[in-house]
């Protein structure tokens, strides 16, 4: 059993809150380059060159990127020859707490959700734990913004439904969602599971960087041709018009019950947040 000092995960999940905030991953601004190539609305080029222009300032000045920090969403991947000494969630907290305090981060968490205040540290995290091999720790610190996660959805569809239900249901939350998630989106569908967990699947998904297909021949071929129909839709950057409407779709499944269908959509903005550290 190998043990892990309390203190690293703290100072790492601090490190990440706030390097999630800063940096952009470079898959994301590739995607944003790679848009002004196709992209045809003026106004969407320069929006596009306005967010390459954003990432570059908030990477050289270490400020936030998006005014909405996020809720500190982290998913836990924990090796079973591993123990930490102490609690990890409140470890997880701690390095939350000190990350969007230290970083200068904008807090946004409420104590409870219908009378509680500003927890004024960003804290509790949403903390997603899976036992797996070894005596690593993987800390993947994903900060999620309300406004894209406002136009998430979950639906539990009939089986007869299929994968062309799953398109429709996709392609509707799009149009539905349009300016208010700020596009160029990341679109995150997961299928099968749960009520609950279909709606992990779609959150899941987001961690995939630009480019990075389902493993399944199938359901690769079903995110490019969403992705296609999605930027046929004309909603474009921020809204304004265009093709870059979405930079990806990605899809998670799992097994599910023979009477239920479930599906979720998890958008997230242009600024895809999320960093990973292993420990």
């Amino acid at each position: 059993m190998r043990e892990v000092p309390y203190n690293d995960i703290v100072d790492t999940v601090a490190r990440l809150c706030m390097e999630a905030n800063y940096f952009l991953g470079d898959d994301l601004l590739t995607a944003f380059r790679k848009g002004l190539d196709v992209e045809e609305s003026e106004t969407g080029r320069d929006i596009l060159g306005q967010l390459i222009k954003n990432a570059e300032i908030a990477k050289n000045e270490q400020i936030p990127l998006c005014q909405d920090c996020g809720f500190a969403v982290v998913f836990l991947e924990m090796g079973t020859e591993a123990h930490v000494a102490g609690d990890i969630i409140e470890a997880i907290n701690e390095g939350v707490r000190r990350g969007y305090t230290d970083g200068y981060l904008r807090k946004s968490i409420l104590s409870d959700p219908v009378k509680g205040k500003n927890t004024d540290d960003n804290t509790p995290a949403i903390v997603h734990t899976t036992l797996v091999p070894g005596d690593k720790i993987k800390i993947t610190v994903a900060p999620k913004g309300g406004g894209s996660e406002n136009m998430s959805e979950v639906k539990m569809g009939k089986p007869a439904d299929g994968i062309e239900g799953v398109k429709a249901f996709v392609i509707d939350r799009v149009i539905r969602s349009s300016s208010n998630p700020c596009p160029p989106i990341i679109v995150g569908v997961g299928i099968g599971g749960t009520f609950e967990y279909v709606a992990f699947l779609a959150k899941k998904a987001l961690l995939r960087n630009i480019g990075e297909r389902n493993p399944d021949p199938f359901y690769a071929d079903v995110e490019k041709e969403l992705l296609a129909k999605i930027n046929d839709l004309g909603i474009g950057p921020m809204g304004l018009g265009g093709r870059i409407t979405a930079l990806e779709v990605f899809i998670e499944t799992h097994p599910r019950h023979i009477a239920s269908f479930p599906v979720a959509v998890n958008i997230n903005c242009h600024v895809a947040r999320h960093k990973t550290a292993i420990i």
